[in-house]
């Protein structure tokens, strides 16, 4: 086991020192001048020649990837180049809204998803099952940012029961929490609809196991097979989709925080791309590069520990 986790490790640093490599080339494919198009036709000669120095753009490509794998290993993200701010400021102020909404949004999709999947396995054909059913499709073909516009217009705008914009009153913790409504549940719609599907699958599959029906015939009581053994195993699919979920989460993000004005990473990375502000872009995309890495290592830890089998093959391995 411990061998795997410093494999898993190892991998997760080697991703997050490629993308850094990327992103660093990535500037000298896009055409044009990198600093003449951050400070627009009008800049003189001058200030372009300050703003390449402090993009490190004067430097050779392979000194760029060097200083920008310097700054990642010592865990700096850069200097914002129109405050001199350091990134890790900026990206440190925009990162836990982002984050509140993302597990805001993931725990909602399960509290929802889990149950319904759970009810439609344990009732299969009943009427609830197949309203459950068109339910969870429904949800699952609409994308965050359609879901987002329409919980604004009628919650926001029709009935003015819910606040429109905005993270609310500073400090004020319900008021936060009021508005933290409609962003997280536009972000869980579409996976409150896919996980009740896949719970459902999943849960069907183990349940027409033959330990399962060797159980039943053993005598063991029916609550005792569903939660221990049936429930259990049921889940581990779910778990390794969650892992990838966190990433789809933070990308949806980057809509609806737009939609409900949040200062948070993905407003943070939009506003980096139009105003062609490539050290904020590169460090927004950095952490979330490692939010979805770290988030994989930890679903794929936690479905090893639900299923021994996992376990025992990468310990054979």
């Amino acid at each position: 086991m411990r061998t795997y986790l410093l494999k898993r490790f190892v991998m997760t640093v080697l991703v997050l020192l490629l993308v850094t490599i990327y992103l660093t080339l990535l500037i000298h494919v896009v055409p044009g001048d990198a600093a003449k198009t951050l400070l627009g036709p009008r800049a003189n000669a001058d200030l372009i020649a300050k703003t390449r120095a402090a993009m490190n753009l004067d430097k050779p490509v392979i000194a760029q990837v060097g200083l920008a794998l310097w700054d990642v290993l010592h865990g700096s993200l850069g200097t914002d180049v129109f405050s001199g701010r350091p990134l890790n400021e900026i990206v440190g102020a925009a990162l836990p809204h982002t984050l509140i909404l993302a597990w805001t949004s993931l725990g909602l999709a399960v509290l929802l998803g889990v149950p319904l999947g759970v009810y439609s396995a344990t009732h299969p054909d009943s009427w609830l099952d197949r309203i459950t059913a068109v339910i969870s499709i429904s949800f699952i073909t609409i994308p965050s940012y359609v879901g987002g516009l329409f919980l604004l217009l009628l919650f926001a705008v029709q009935l003015k029961v819910m606040p429109a914009i905005g993270l609310g009153v500073r400090g004020d913790v319900p008021d936060y929490l009021r508005h933290l409504i409609l962003p997280a549940v536009a972000l869980a719609i579409t996976w409150v609809g896919y996980l009740a599907r896949l719970v459902r699958a999943s849960l069907l599959e183990v349940l027409n196991q033959t330990y399962i029906r060797a159980h039943m015939a053993a005598g063991l009581s029916q609550r005792l097979i569903f939660y221990k053994y049936a429930l259990k195993n049921a889940l581990i699919p779910t778990v390794a989709v969650l892992g990838i979920g966190v990433g789809n989460l933070m990308a949806g993000a980057v809509f609806v925080e737009l939609i409900f004005s949040r200062p948070g990473m993905g407003t943070l990375i939009y506003n980096g791309i139009q105003s062609r502000n490539f050290p904020v872009v590169r460090a927004g995309v950095l952490v979330v590069a490692f939010l979805f890495v770290t988030a994989n290592l930890l679903a794929d830890l936690l479905y090893t520990y639900l299923d021994p089998r996992i376990q025992l093959d990468k310990t054979r391995g």
